[in-house]
């Protein structure tokens, strides 16, 4: 008898002792999970998100950042969330320069609007740290449910749209035209078929469910293009670049202008709604909603994800944001922190291949970005289309993103929209406060800036 109780105690002890230090931290066999399990699971979330590695400091290039800054300030953001969101949460999530934000970032606020890439860097820190005050407050909930369904799902899609011609722009494939507007690039050369290529891979990979399939889809594409005499080698490894030309430069007392409210309100809104989205996705899929429907340590992957934000202006890059790439890594059976942080490290060692990073062309990172932009417009399913109080507010929203190549532009089209619809109709009890309030400062912006 006393053998048998020996033996049961032996396996139930068992995991925490195998597993020591990262059982205690990570909670791994209350998960149902192993040091391997995670290990893979973070190699998996990695190679799906680490296209963002190649595509952000192109885009951020364009905002007039040195390239090789970018690179190491994506790296590092990136990993400084993913610990954070590891180490602090324990959620097997992935963050990364956010995808979109990105691009409003370079092509809006400094390429349209004519504010420097400083200020810029500015908003995102101000708009992190009012996301911060509202994650530690019961403000959020209170903004995440008085803003309607509707609009939420099509600020995803617009922000999709906007990358969409961003991307198509970039490759190519859609060019200016005096007559009419835009129109059709030349698929005779090299650039825009190539691109055309990478985003055709890609999706064809991805919906044969390859492992890694951007990953795999740009670097051959870069491949073919050194193989064409249009990509230089210029090595796979080296010391990472300086930090210096980005860090803590962000200019924070150029934000207080009454022009920029707009700028920080889409970092935020769009930042704060995609977050939510993203985190309540992954924490069905990785079992982590309780019988009550409470999501374990929500709270805390939402307080991880805005404080990454605020590090990231600092280090030099766009919002830094929770990516929905996570589930292919909650799929593998990633249930804990230590995925989360496997993809941290795994993004460190990444600043180590700046010379491949620069080496990725345009079209190559293109294909990517209207890949991506097609999966962000998912979210237009969602929207009730046959109640058109809700439907054209949404539409507008996302349509006006691309058409006047403002983020800002679009949300604040929308909202006044919505406002304006549901009043016309009678339907004034589903108009919230923070509705009336933002419709008013957006209808201002417009009347005096």
């Amino acid at each position: 008898m006393e053998s048998r109780k020996s033996e049961a105690s032996t396996l139930d002890l068992s995991p925490p002792l195998r597993n020591g230090l990262l059982e205690r931290i990570f909670k791994l066999s209350l998960h149902g999970t192993t040091v391997k399990t995670e290990l893979i699971a973070g190699l998996t979330t990695f190679i799906t998100m680490a296209y963002i590695i190649f595509v952000n400091p192109n885009i951020m290039a364009d905002a007039g950042i040195d390239h090789g800054a970018a690179f190491v300030a994506t790296c590092i953001a990136a990993a400084l969330g993913c610990l954070l969101m590891g180490l602090y949460a324990n959620w097997p999530v992935g963050l990364a320069p956010g995808m979109g934000l990105n691009a409003f970032f370079t092509y809006t606020v400094v390429g349209t609007m004519g504010y420097n890439w400083e200020t810029a860097l500015g908003a995102v820190f101000v708009s992190g740290v009012l996301f911060m005050f509202l994650t530690f407050s019961r403000i959020r909930e209170w903004l995440l449910n008085s803003i309607p369904v509707s609009l939420r799902f099509a600020m995803g899609a617009g922000v999709g749209l906007f990358l969409g011609l961003i991307g198509l722009k970039t490759a190519g494939i859609v060019v200016d035209s005096p007559a009419t507007l835009i129109k059709l690039g030349s698929l005779r050369e090299p650039g825009p078929l190539l691109a055309a290529v990478c985003f055709l891979m890609i999706a064809i990979l991805s919906y044969h469910k390859v492992f890694g399939a951007i990953l795999i889809s740009i670097i051959t594409v870069t491949l073919a293009g050194w193989g064409l005499g249009l990509v230089h080698y210029e090595g796979i490894m080296s010391a990472p670049p300086s930090l210096a030309p980005t860090w803590m430069a962000m200019n924070v007392a150029g934000v207080f202008n009454v022009s920029m409210i707009s700028v920080v309100l889409a970092f935020l809104f769009v930042h704060m709604f995609d977050t939510a989205g993203t985190l309540m996705g992954v924490a069905q899929r990785a079992n982590l909603v309780g019988a009550d429907g409470r999501i374990e340590n929500l709270s805390r992957a939402m307080k991880a994800d805005s404080a990454s934000s605020v590090f990231g202006a600092v280090v030099g890059v766009p919002p830094v944001t929770s990516y929905v790439e996570s589930a292919a890594g909650v799929a593998a059976g990633g249930r804990t922190g230590l995925t989360a942080v496997t993809v941290g490290v795994l993004f460190i060692a990444a600043m180590f291949f700046a010379p491949l990073a620069g080496m990725i062309p345009a079209y190559a990172t293109a294909g990517a970005l209207i890949y991506v932009a097609m999966l962000m417009m998912g979210g237009m399913k969602h929207i009730e289309w046959d109640e058109a109080t809700d439907s054209i507010p949404a539409i507008v929203t996302a349509i006006m993103m691309p058409l006047t190549f403002s983020v800002a532009d679009g949300i604040a089209l929308g909202f006044i929209t919505y406002v304006a619809m549901k009043a016309g109709t009678g339907k004034y009890k589903e108009i919230s406060v923070s509705l009336w309030v933002l419709c008013t400062i957006f209808i201002a912006k417009f009347i005096f800036l």
